[in-house]
């Protein structure tokens, strides 16, 4: 058993202690030394592998939060509940494993991208590890909008978990435990609350014993009875070389809990060889010349441009769809009807799916001094020999030789349409889900509900309200109403295209929608970060006050920034901002006319150029919201019995609303098959209702 325990006696909740029993050895560091010392940190963290650590009574405290699974989802869920204030557990069953990069070496992309930004702003860790990890940075879509540039970066594997590890290991109100968890806790429910049941701790498997919480944050990931699949091989697990998870869990939420639980799919491909590949015979991609950070805190990535990585590009070979074909009846994972994920779907899908196409496939690098290619677009699940023999249908990888092959798993999701917007389950009070339990896909979209499952999870055993994240101020409020009105019938992927409000939900404004109220209403926030936030928004608010108050004729415009292409046939009066839209002027241009005006905003000219190009749309797409918003706020009361309520709806209808029982009126008008009549309906009564009991 490991444990890692903030010091409740001998220091201050600034301040961590490890005792290492074998060693006897107590080790004492304030976390805004840790902070500057990652280095140290790391070195320390390599003893961990060679020491029992253990917590002194940690089975009979009691725990604000327990967090289960150390995955993306339960890092994030961690740090967010200790933000908040609560005293936080996390179990896991490898404290090495903390941060692993369980697929491909890759962060964020289009829509990925600004889930990180976001989770970020919200204080998170995620963008912060990207930053120091990242080895080589690029922005995809560069030849759209802005508002849906995919910030993305390839990782070096050990600096990503390393990074991790030590930030979680020096977090205030933090301890972790290594271990399985059996079962769930359980008692009535508080009467006067939704839900049959209340959460009040876990059982450790093994007899570890029990463990007492106000809040529970399930992220299992791909272990809640899961299944690793490749070739006719299957064997329980969530991951290759870790163990299984225990069948207690799964049983405690499918029959005690009564939960509707589902089952998804995925895979990864084989690692090859670096040394192994021909990569003249492929084509390079290089990373942009000034990396791009994810987190508005850094002004610069770790790895210096210099210091990056290229990737490579080939492509698939009618090789390789024979190699598919002949190895159909080996392979008993793509033989299931069980839904993998459409948008990264295994090789033998895509041959299947799209026979006699080409394929591209992506050799990334999983570290500055790894000696290993991952190759994004080969998930696969075949036998072996049969990878092998396709691996080496393709062009630079002839002789490329597999250090460890490509795998399926299969694991049970919760059906997210029982849960609260907040990520609480509704029938089981305290207990929130987040990750691939709720049927998503990719580390960004579980990293963002763990970050919102462990704020609420924080509130609420403080006894704080729950909140909520409207699909208008955030693309994590995107997923999270996304999953729990319409639910999944595939693994769950964020894009650009999911958001109404993406020309307002940008990556560069972020900060702007988020830290803020990160702080002011939700805690999550450090008044560092929020500072500057405020900085940043003063800044911008005064520069685009004074680019709006200066106007011009267009000819003295093309007179003072000379050769900008400002149509000679345009006789109005153009304010700065109009002239800022323009695409080949820049904030630098009118700061050097305007030295004195616009000199002090130059560090924030990109975002000023950025926040001009939208200004038009935002404007239109703020009355929509404003609209969006009063829906939203619209609460429907928990006990409604839509099955007898005495207004003009159909069964179908009825049955909808009943089964995932939404809850605003926002939420009701997104569900599929409820009409724009039903909403009327439903908003007549509902207002009907609260006239009368005001009454």
């Amino acid at each position: 058993m490991t444990a890692v325990k903030p010091a409740e006696t001998q220091s201050s909740q600034h301040d961590i202690y490890i005792e290492i029993s074998k060693n006897s050895v107590t080790l004492q560091v304030s976390v805004p030394q840790l902070s500057h010392m990652l280095v140290r940190r790391l070195q320390f963290l390599k003893t961990l592998s060679t020491c029992s650590i253990e917590a002194s009574n940690i089975h009979t405290q009691h725990y604000d939060v327990i967090v289960v699974g150390g995955g993306h989802a339960g890092s994030e869920a961690v740090a967010a509940a200790s933000r908040i204030g609560a005293k936080t557990l996390l179990i896991t069953q490898k404290i090495q494993t903390i941060g692993a990069l369980s697929c491909n070496p890759s962060l964020g992309g289009v829509g990925k991208g600004h889930l990180v930004r976001e989770i970020d702003a919200l204080d998170g860790v995620m963008g912060r590890a990207g930053d120091w990890a990242g080895i080589h940075f690029s922005i995809l879509n560069r030849s759209k909008g802005p508002a849906v540039w995919g910030l993305r970066a390839q990782l070096d594997r050990q600096r990503y978990k390393d990074f991790m590890q030590s930030e979680l290991l020096s977090t205030p109100l933090v301890t972790i435990l290594e271990g399985s968890v059996q079962d769930l806790l359980l008692t009535e429910a508080d009467p006067g609350k939704p839900g049959k049941h209340k959460v009040y701790g876990i059982c450790l498997a093994n007899g570890g014993g029990e463990i007492h919480s106000s809040s529970v944050v399930l992220t299992t990931g791909t272990f809640l009875s899961g299944a690793l699949f490749m070739g006719q091989n299957t064997t329980p697990g969530g991951r290759m070389g870790d163990p299984p998870s225990c069948a207690g869990l799964s049983h405690n939420l499918k029959n005690v809990l009564g939960l509707k639980i589902g089952r998804l799919r995925t895979g990864t491909p084989p690692r090859i060889v670096k040394d192994s590949i021909d990569f003249s015979l492929t084509s390079v991609c290089l990373p942009d010349s000034s990396p791009t950070p994810f987190s508005f805190i850094n002004k610069h990535t770790h790895c210096t441009p210099k210091e990056q990585l290229p990737c490579f590009l080939t492509y698939t070979t009618p090789g390789v769809e024979k190699v598919v074909k002949e190895s159909s009846h080996l392979n008993s994972h793509i033989q299931q009807d069980i839904k993998g994920p459409r948008y990264c779907p295994s090789i033998e899908s895509k041959v299947l799916r799209f026979p006699g196409r080409q394929h591209q496939v992506w050799l990334e690098p999983e570290g500055l001094t790894s000696s290993l290619m991952y190759p994004q677009g080969l998930s696969m699940t075949m036998p072996l020999e049969m990878q092998l023999r396709l691996i080496r249908e393709i062009p630079g990888l002839q002789h490329a030789k597999i250090q460890t092959p490509g795998y399926g798993v299969q694991y049970d999701f919760v059906c997210p349409t029982q849960l609260f917007p907040w990520l609480q389950l509704k029938n089981t009070q305290g207990l929130f889900l987040a990750g691939q339990i709720n049927g998503t896909t990719g580390y960004e979209e579980a990293a963002a509900q763990g970050l919102w499952a462990g704020v609420n999870a924080g509130r609420t055993s403080l006894s704080m309200s729950p909140l909520s994240l409207s699909r208008t101020q955030s693309y994590i409020g995107v997923l999270i109403d996304d999953l729990v009105c319409h639910g999944v019938t595939e693994p769950y992927r964020m894009f650009t295209s999911r958001a109404e409000f993406r020309t307002s939900l940008r990556p560069d404004n972020a900060d702007l929608r988020l830290t803020i109220r990160g702080f002011e209403e939700i805690g999550c926030v450090s008044e560092q970060r929020y500072n500057k936030a405020l900085l940043v928004q003063a800044s911008l608010k005064q520069a685009l006050s004074t680019l709006q108050s200066i106007h011009l004729s267009a000819a003295r415009w093309r007179d003072k920034l000379g050769g900008v292409t400002i149509s000679k046939t345009k006789s109005s009066i153009l304010n700065g901002v109009e002239v800022l839209q323009y695409k080949d002027v820049t904030f630098q241009m009118l700061a050097s006319s305007f030295q004195e005006l616009f000199g002090p905003h130059l560090e924030i000219s990109e975002r000023l150029k950025v926040e001009a190009l939208y200004h038009p749309h935002c404007e239109k797409q703020r009355r929509e919201m404003e609209k969006m918003q009063t829906e939203e706020s619209l609460s429907l009361p928990n006990d409604i019995d839509y099955l007898a309520l005495p207004i003009s709806l159909s069964q179908e209808v009825r049955e909808i609303l009943d089964r995932v029982r939404p809850s605003t009126l926002g939420a009701a008008a997104r569900l599929p098959g409820i009409t724009p009549a039903a909403i009327v309906h439903l908003f007549n009564y509902v207002h009907r209702n609260k006239h009368r009991n005001h009454m």
